[in-house]
């Protein structure tokens, strides 16, 4: 069975991913926040799948509820897949009352308000696949308590809000970009706090240690320096990795292209010390608006001018995109960016 698991982008959405990370090999994982995310990201995982039409293929949804427009147009694209010969089981394990109408229209949208929506997938994996997780109880059983506010398990409560503040402030590795390397420091985070548990005072040893954890995921070798140097080196070779896919051109230069990056400034630096074939390098963000780094080859003042109405340094410009449509894939923004360099 192939799992696609569309989830939200906090504690307990990410929480309900690590928990079928235990149980499923073949898995393909989304994060979305609510409106147009949630929209597009299911456009995207029916596109997915697809490629799979003889495998059976399971659809969760978990920490996101969906209006009632949209679970009837889910509810009828799986009907046609599986009318076209695929075999997909769809189900939804949410804890929103919003979803109400929903949940009474559909069988497979499973809706409970006393329980987090990990508390929900831990209970749903254990009835129907009879997984072995049982030793993340402690843990889903903290993620419950800050997730709907039960201050009454003060324990479990106080290892939870540590737990909910890790992976908030989890931003080493870009989300968009880098979604599943990102999702992997998340589980990895989790992985490792659960070991504080059961320990005195373990939610402030926990506080006390994410710091060396998250050295501990962004190392590449064995010399140590500050998390933001650390994570700046991460962040430089990952973008190395992957840089032919995200790269663009400007009349025969060479640049590297991010989607929501951010603060490119000292990556954007790096990144073009380190690769002396790239000659400039631009972020953009979901509303349009764009950075523009060079190191001395292109003037990116005037580049930002052109295709952007920006300006700013010959070395360091910004601009925006007044026509920019916002979107999950990267794909989509590169062959915009590289249709406003080839005009």
């Amino acid at each position: 069975m192939r799992l696609f698991h569309i989830s939200h982008t906090d504690l307990d959405g990410y929480s309900c991913q690590f928990l079928t990370s235990k149980v499923f090999e073949k898995t393909e994982y989304f994060n979305a926040n609510y409106g147009m995310e949630v929209k597009l990201t299911i456009l995207k995982v029916l596109e997915n799948i697809t490629n799979y039409k003889d495998e059976d293929i399971l659809v969760i949804i978990s920490d996101l509820n969906l209006t009632l427009q949209e679970s009837i147009d889910l509810d009828s694209e799986i009907k046609r897949l599986n009318d076209e010969g695929y075999n997909i089981t769809l189900q939804l394990l949410d804890h929103h009352i919003t979803g109400k109408k929903s949940a009474e229209k559909f069988s497979w949208y499973f809706l409970d308000d006393k329980r987090c929506a990990t508390k929900i997938v831990y209970d749903y994996l254990l009835e129907k696949f009879n997984a072995s997780i049982k030793d993340y109880e402690f843990l889903v059983n903290c993620v419950n308590a800050v997730d709907i506010w039960l201050e009454k398990e003060k324990d479990n409560f106080e290892f939870g809000k540590v737990l909910m503040s890790m992976l908030v402030k989890a931003r080493e590795i870009n989300s968009i970009l880098f979604p599943n390397l990102d999702r992997e420091y998340k589980f990895y985070l989790l992985e490792k706090a659960k070991e504080f548990l059961g320990q005195d005072s373990a939610n402030i040893k926990l506080d006390n240690d994410i710091h060396f954890l998250k050295k501990e995921f962004l190392k590449l070798d064995d010399f140590d320096d500050t998390l933001d140097n650390l994570g700046a080196k991460y962040l430089v070779k990952t973008l190395e990795n992957v840089k032919d896919e995200l790269t663009v051109t400007y009349k025969g230069q060479k640049g590297l292209l991010t989607y929501c990056l951010g603060s490119i400034s000292i990556p954007a630096n790096t990144f073009l010390k380190a690769n002396k074939d790239y000659d400039f390098f631009i972020d953009i963000n979901k509303k349009g608006n764009a950075s523009f780094r060079a190191d001395g080859k292109l003037d990116v003042s005037m580049l930002a001018q052109k295709i952007a109405n920006g300006g700013g340094h010959v070395n360091a410009s910004g601009g925006k995109f007044e026509d920019f449509k916002e979107c999950i894939d990267y794909l989509s923004v590169k062959m915009y960016i590289q249709g406003k360099l080839d005009n």
